[in-house]
């Protein structure tokens, strides 16, 4: 994928999955944002060859819940 494609593609895969963060985190929708783009998820769902692009935002979210409460991230075995 053209780099400006896959950009655009996660301009659209992002927003939801902050929505999720801040809805259930109880935080603001920017603190929410700050705290995905610093998280490993993001690192590897911007990572094109990771494939996380292809997995909806619940399941996104869950990858990142997992990250921030200390446990293990569990990635899909294809994603890689």
């Amino acid at each position: 994928m053209r780099e400006g494609r896959f950009s655009a593609l996660l301009s659209v895969i992002v927003p939801p999955v902050v929505e999720l963060i801040a809805e259930r985190k109880g935080v603001p929708e920017t603190a929410a944002t700050e705290s995905f783009y610093r998280s490993t998820v993001y690192a590897r769902l911007s990572d094109e060859a990771s494939k996380l692009w292809h997995y909806s935002a619940e399941t996104l979210y869950a990858m990142y819940d997992d990250e921030i409460s200390g446990r293990a991230i569990e990635f899909p075995e294809e994603a890689f």
